[in-house]
């Protein structure tokens, strides 16, 4: 097992958004690993209870350069005494040819921020997501003569020119995403045999971390006025998710269905939906909570009926990957509805365990809520499905082996990650 520091780049940290990290990050350190966080980011008031479980410091790189000229230029001058300094310039001023904008140039200066601060026992740089917390890494490791990998997840992925992503799957010792869609695309640019360094990782969900789901729920059918079906989501306002088109779905359900909504998180796009839902006469129905911790999106869960999330694709290629509250849903053995894209269908099996519809389909959505709405026992089927499948594919427990392998960690190890709750 490696006793090096691994030094990991993140966007931004905390972030309530990405507690799918934060749970890595834990098991990780659980499993054996020493954690070194360094954010892009400064930090915003957003926390999960899980942020303060994680040992691991963390440190801020200069978000904007000129906000921070001393240290910017204290660490370039730093840096350019380390032998891999001049490679990593070339490779900079390389990707700054094709790319050339500020963001590239923020890169580059935090890579120097970061070569220069990590210690001396760092052995290994390891990044979320494959495109500015990865250039970051490149760079550093380039002049600090460090290995590194990644783990991409969607919009990464799918916004990055293809010519960056070959790159830096060249120059990583290995990499890893979460969907097997994504890990499909990522390993066609991998070099010439060295397609296996591409590794399909999925996040998996901590089940410890959500209560057990309940024994039963009540049979509602949305015949009764008094006791509507209660739809529910979880997610960013953004437009990716498609709640525009869940709005319209439910606002052309039949007049004989009786049914309530309510949403959580937050996201620019909340006014909006909000003014929509008005639009569309359908407010009186519609709840939104904004963003909440963890536990009040389990305790909604555990009350909903359905759970509804209508990702769709972007034309700027942005897309979810396999959000981790389709997960979430099954933990609660809550039956869910979504679309067919990304890694959905890798946990979703249409009408197995769950049911798939097409992206920007308002009227298709609308019938599929329309039918589980109306149909108690098949919900109670499908979700039940989905809470198995998540148990023996996609917990958190069965993923993190794998990942934790990849850093030298011996599955035995990993596999005990949960030991510390038990004997704490």
């Amino acid at each position: 097992m490696t006793k090096k520091t691994i030094a990991v780049v993140l966007k931004g940290y905390p972030r309530l958004s990405e507690t799918f990290i934060a749970q890595e990050l834990l098991a990780l350190e659980r499993a054996g690993l020493t954690l070194r966080l360094y954010s892009l980011r400064a930090p915003s008031d957003e926390r999960h209870p899980i942020h303060d479980e994680i040992a691991a410091p963390v440190a801020y790189l200069p978000e904007y350069l000129v906000k921070a000229p001393v240290t910017v230029i204290a660490a370039l001058r730093k840096a350019a005494r380390l032998p891999g300094f001049r490679p990593a310039l070339r490779t900079f001023a390389k990707d700054f040819l094709r790319n050339p904008t500020p963001s590239r140039v923020r890169r580059f200066g935090q890579a120097a921020v970061l070569a220069t601060v990590m210690p001396d026992d760092t052995g290994h740089i390891y990044s979320h997501f494959i495109h500015t917390p990865s250039s970051v890494a490149r760079y550093a490791s380039l002049m600090r003569g460090l290995p590194w990998s990644f783990s991409a997840h969607a919009k990464d992925i799918w916004t990055l020119p293809d010519w960056e992503k070959r790159e830096k799957l060249a120059d990583a010792v290995w990499g890893t995403t979460c969907t097997g869609f994504g890990h499909a695309h990522l390993q066609e640019l991998a070099p010439e045999g060295e397609k296996d360094k591409m590794i399909l990782s999925y996040h998996g969900l901590d089940i410890s971390r959500f209560p057990d789901a309940p024994a039963a729920r009540p049979a509602r059918d949305g015949s009764d006025t008094a006791d509507p079906v209660r739809i529910v989501s979880v997610g960013r306002a953004v437009e990716k998710k498609g709640y525009d088109v869940l709005l319209e779905a439910l606002a052309g359900l039949p007049a004989d269905l009786h049914w309530r909504f309510v949403h959580i998180g937050g996201g620019v796009l909340a006014d909006r939906l909000a003014a929509k839902a008005r639009a569309l006469g359908i407010d009186d129905r519609v709840e939104w909570l904004g963003a909440r911790e963890q536990g009040e999106v389990a305790r909604l869960l555990a009350s909903g009926d359905l759970f509804v999330l209508a990702s769709r694709i972007l034309a700027s290629g942005d897309r979810d990957g396999l959000p981790n509250v389709l997960m979430e849903a099954a933990s609660q053995k809550l039956c869910s509805i979504s679309t067919n894209i990304s890694g959905i269908p890798e946990f979703i099996l249409n009408d197995r365990t769950g049911l798939l519809v097409e992206p920007e389909d308002a009227d298709g959505l609308r019938a599929a809520i329309d039918a589980l709405a109306r149909d108690p026992a098949r919900r109670e089927r499908l979700g039940a499905a989905a809470h198995d499948r998540l148990k023996t594919a996609f917990s958190q427990d069965v993923c993190i082996a794998n990942l934790a392998s990849l850093f030298g960690i011996e599955p035995a190890k990993a596999d005990k990650a949960r030991e510390p709750e038990a004997t704490a």
